[in-house]
């Protein structure tokens, strides 16, 4: 292997081997959040019961009346479990070409939270893990608020 002869260099060559030195567990993102909730498992089914609850809610049933809720409840799973730092990676398109000419309000956003909350609580999350994703979810309104 050739010796760097600047400190870019120096500094990539360390990098690299910093990098493949360094365990596998290291450079993995916290998962700690995505534990809180209780995994997969746990996840799926909040998901699944905010869907019904977000069925029953009549501020927000009629947005859903098009949707194909198995591949919702799918990508919305693996959304949560992304952004909580669990193994999922999420399929789905992005948030504003999804939404784009919904005309959701803040109300349909806010009601679609609630039942979101209201599903956490069912499966026991404490108010503290609930939180913390939802302040991840929080940004996505200005995405999916249009109207």
């Amino acid at each position: 292997m050739k010796t760097p002869t600047n400190k870019a260099g120096w500094l990539a060559a360390v990098l690299v081997i910093l990098m493949t030195a360094l365990p596998v567990q290291a450079q993995k993102t916290d998962d700690s959040l995505y534990r809180d909730l209780g995994g997969l498992e746990v996840l799926t089914k909040v998901v699944d019961d905010t869907l019904v609850l977000a069925l029953a809610d009549v501020r927000i049933k009629d947005t859903f009346k098009d949707t194909d809720m198995k591949r919702l409840a799918k990508l919305i799973t693996e959304q949560f479990c992304e952004l909580s730092g669990g193994p999922c990676k999420y399929s789905g398109d992005p948030m504003k070409e999804v939404h784009q000419g919904l005309a959701l309000n803040n109300m349909q956003f806010n009601a679609l939270v609630e039942d979101l909350q209201a599903a956490m609580d069912k499966s026991n999350i404490p108010s503290r893990t609930q939180n913390k994703l939802l302040a991840l979810l929080a940004p996505m309104q200005r995405t999916v608020v249009t109207k």
